[in-house]
């Protein structure tokens, strides 16, 4: 008797315990249907008014402005139901055990986002926008209606275009006005434009390009050209790569909301973390490879930022740019073009850092290879019986 009155019986075992979950579980699904009926209602409102708003003559500015608050309405309307999806049902499935490893993943994503509304409010706000329309367009996709697919899809396009370009507009702001934090912050900030370029062009752009998107001939090649990296895991070189390619389309893409100021600062950070992979690579082809990435970098700089920055803030630098674009553009061969960048490399780094030595140093040694510079020998020669006079003047 005493043994058995001193048995404690696990919390979920009870008899009591097993009938709540069971309710829960039964009542689960009653609620993911009450709140997809709510959610396919404000969507088709939304769609709606998103349709009349389009479809409105602008030169009739009352009404106009009459069906843009109406849309906007609606939309505010529209992305709360599915914010209710989310607490109401998807938070209780994951909590009964019985979520689906999607719904997991949504539930977790989710409060990724939220986390972000005590420190970065205006990143929230875009994010978790983004996140409930990712969330809803998967719904409409795997119904399978093809009707309200390809109605929905106009709208998810603008709007996660509108999306996208405030986060990075707020990464942007960070950036221009030069706040001054930890590094590693800084960092991250960097990383994440990178992370934001690289999901918009994995996920909106092809959308984008099936509705016959007008600038594509101006990105083509680029786009093509990230193909290869989608194969196999990247490495240190490969990522910059890639960057590069993400920060020379985003000035086509993005060139407001990632302005000419921001994209520059991004550009040095692609060349300084070149600059050190260099130095930090002991393997003599693969620091090869690294150097013809550093070249792809200079010369994307060079033709897709600095041949069209308008205001220098050092009249020094915009000559010193010039001469260097005049010498690149006119040259016949790309050795020449090569000589050209090194030199303008010599003269750009010249930090007293033992990184910035050892790659001033490579780019000497590369000099010395086409033979415009001469690497002199250092020798001494000791004398003997030599006395010094010291000589009053």
């Amino acid at each position: 008797m005493e043994e058995r009155s001193l048995k404690v019986l696990a919390n979920d075992t009870t008899f009591f315990n097993k009938i709540s979950n069971t309710l829960t579980k039964l009542l689960i699904p009653t609620k993911i249907g009450l709140n997809g009926m709510l959610i396919t209602l404000k969507r088709n409102a939304v769609l709606k008014t998103y349709e009349n708003y389009k479809s409105v003559d602008r030169e009739d500015t009352n009404k106009e402005e009459t069906l843009r608050n109406r849309y906007e309405e609606s939309y505010t309307l529209y992305l709360e139901s599915i914010d209710k999806y989310i607490m109401d049902s998807v938070y209780k499935k994951v909590k009964s055990g019985a979520a689906s490893s999607f719904e997991q993943n949504a539930l977790s994503n989710y409060y990724n986002v939220v986390h972000l509304k005590d420190k970065e409010y205006n990143e929230y706000k875009a994010r978790k926008q983004k996140f409930l329309l990712d969330l809803d367009y998967e719904s409409v996709l795997n119904g399978g209606k093809e009707k309200l697919v390809k109605r929905y899809r106009k709208l998810y396009i603008e709007k996660s275009d509108e999306l996208y370009k405030s986060i990075l507009k707020h990464y942007s702001v960070k950036l221009a006005d030069g706040i001054k934090e930890k590094n590693l912050n800084q960092i991250e900030l960097y990383k994440s434009i990178f992370l934001t370029l690289d999901d918009y062009v994995k996920t909106i752009l092809p959308l984008k390009l099936e509705d016959d998107f007008r600038d594509f001939e101006k990105i083509k090649k680029a786009y093509d050209e990230l193909d290869r990296f989608d194969i196999g895991k990247l490495d240190e070189k490969d990522f910059l790569e890639k960057n590069v390619i993400l920060l020379g389309m985003s000035r086509t893409l993005f060139t407001h909301s990632l302005p000419l100021v921001a994209a520059e600062q991004c550009y040095q950070k692609l060349l300084k973390d070149t600059r050190s992979l260099i130095v930090t690579t002991k393997q003599e082809t693969k620091q090869e490879e690294i150097y013809q990435t550093l070249l792809k970098v200079i010369q994307n700089y060079n033709e897709k930022l600095l041949s069209t920055k308008v205001y220098w803030e050092k009249p020094d630098e915009r000559d010193a740019y010039k001469k260097f674009w005049a010498e690149y553009s006119e040259a016949t061969s790309d050795d020449e073009r090569e000589i050209a960048v090194l030199r303008k490399e010599l003269h750009d780094v010249q930090e007293d850092t033992p990184k910035a030595k050892q790659i001033r140093q490579f780019y000497k040694n590369k000099l010395v290879e086409f033979g415009v510079m001469r690497q002199l020998k250092n020798s001494c020669q000791t004398l003997e019986n030599m006395k010094l006079t010291k000589v009053e003047v």
